[in-house]
Formats: C-alpha cells, structure tokens, sequence
C-alpha cells in the first residue's frame, strides 16, 4: 500500500465515522438537562454524548503524551549517564 493509497483510505474511514456521527446525533435530539461543576443548561442527547466523548478522548490523550514524554526523558538521561562504546578504534589492527 502507497502512501497516497493509505491517506485516501484513512480518508474514507474518517468521512464514514463522521457520517455515522452525525445519522447518531440527529436520531438521538432528545432535549436533556446537564449539570456540570455548578452549571446548568440543556442541549440534545446526541450533542451531550459527543462532548463527553471527545473530553474522554482529550483526557487520554493528554495522559498518553504526559508518559511518552516522561519516557523519552527517562531514555534521554539513560544515554547521557552510558554512552554508547566506541566501536571504530575496538579490534582494529
């Protein structure tokens, strides 16, 4: 698979997934209170989920890039403190 093959499948699947968002929430326009952290309001069922999806989403996602980035310190430190040998000058006549 080419690049441009896998870009335009991904593509596909993305324009798909927002399709099948959008069919859920128009089927799902119930209107429902919330209450959240001393606020108050009402907005559609669908329109509710889909933000408690995507703030699940950011939550994950920022706990993802806060262990990567803990481990690419922990490997940075771990070069420092052993640097790799020198292998031009090692069993060389």
């Amino acid at each position: 698979m080419t690049r441009a093959s896998a870009a335009w499948a991904a593509t596909a699947a993305a324009v798909l997934l927002l399709v099948a968002l959008i069919i859920f929430i128009l089927q799902n326009s119930t209107s429902v209170q919330v209450h959240y952290l001393g606020f108050a309001g009402s907005l559609s069922l669908g329109m509710a989920l889909l933000i408690a999806a995507v703030g699940g989403g950011l939550a994950v996602a920022i706990a993802g890039v806060a262990r990567v980035t803990q481990l690419r310190m922990y490997a940075r430190r771990a070069r420092q403190n052993n640097p790799p040998p020198d292998v031009t000058s090692e069993g060389r006549p």
